[in-house]
């Protein structure tokens, strides 16, 4: 499989680089993953990167982007934090991919049974990740069922999933709402930021757009 360069990227729509990600999925989920030279890939990406997408993703170890979309090095540009949240550092880190690096679209990846959000129901408080929990709490406080206080936690499945998709789409606003340079270029038709969810049980990503 041949890494990125400069010339490929140049080529690709918003659209073309969804499709990638798509197809890319479904050869992780058939077992048809790509062969490729990954010594080779370091080399060739050495002098430089031209990565196709960009990710917010959450930290959770059972989502390693680049194997869930199949993809080589130099191909993916990756932010991971708890919760798949987005704050200053992340908003420049993908205006830079974006806007100075070639990305043709931004993609916000949530999973179900994300401990992050388990935390938020449940209103955890530890040290720094009591900030960053805080940050989920709106997409907490947005899903109305259920109502019984004792069925709104990190016990109920269901709920700690609607939440974290519910959190994905909200980081998709916060995104075009702090971001005047992806919000503009996304208007321009030069990138897509949409929201995807990863089933941590089936290795399947559902796109929202």
């Amino acid at each position: 499989m041949p890494t990125q360069t400069a010339e490929s990227q140049s080529k690709l729509t918003p659209d073309d680089a969804l499709a990638m990600l798509k197809e890319g999925n479904q050869r992780f989920l058939n077992g048809t993953q790509r062969k490729r030279e990954l010594n080779q890939q370091v080399i060739q990406t050495a002098q430089g990167q031209y990565p196709f997408a960009s990710i917010v993703g959450c930290i959770d170890s059972r989502v390693p982007l680049s194997l869930i979309f199949d993809q080589g090095i130099g191909s993916l540009f990756s932010a991971k934090v708890a919760g798949n949240i987005i704050n200053d550092d992340i908003l420049g880190s993908l205006e830079f991919a974006c806007k100075l690096a070639g990305s043709k679209v931004v993609v916000v990846l949530g999973h179900t049974s994300c401990g992050a959000v388990k935390g938020a129901c449940d209103q955890a408080e530890l040290g720094n990740l009591t900030a960053l929990l805080s940050k989920i709490n709106p997409a907490v406080l947005n899903i109305k069922e259920p109502q019984n206080p004792e069925l709104r936690n990190s016990k109920n499945s269901e709920f700690v999933d609607a939440v974290a998709l519910e959190n994905v789409k909200l980081t998709v606003q916060n995104i075009r709402t702090y971001s005047n340079v992806l919000r503009s270029m996304e208007e321009q038709g030069a990138i897509k930021i949409v929201g995807a969810m990863y089933d941590v049980k089936t290795g399947s990503v559902s796109f929202l757009d």
